[in-house]
């Protein structure tokens, strides 16, 4: 049996429940943003695609730890 996720991974579920898009689609819409600072994503998150503060910040926490952001 797997462990539950923890940090920001833990609101993933619900985050997919309430967007309707998959995770792995928000990660792709944080690369491609022009922006790179942790709380302008989180910003951008909210501002253009309503996501709620705590959500939008656990994408871009869980996607700026990969390294994957330009």
């Amino acid at each position: 049996m797997s462990e539950p996720a923890t940090g920001p991974a833990a609101y993933f579920p619900s985050i997919e429940k309430k967007y309707g898009r998959p995770i792995a689609e928000w990660k792709d819409l944080i690369r491609s943003s022009p922006l790179t600072r942790h709380m302008e994503l989180v910003a951008w998150l909210k501002a253009e695609h309503g996501l709620g503060h705590g959500h939008a910040n656990a994408l871009v926490a869980h996607t700026l730890a990969e390294g994957s952001v330009s």
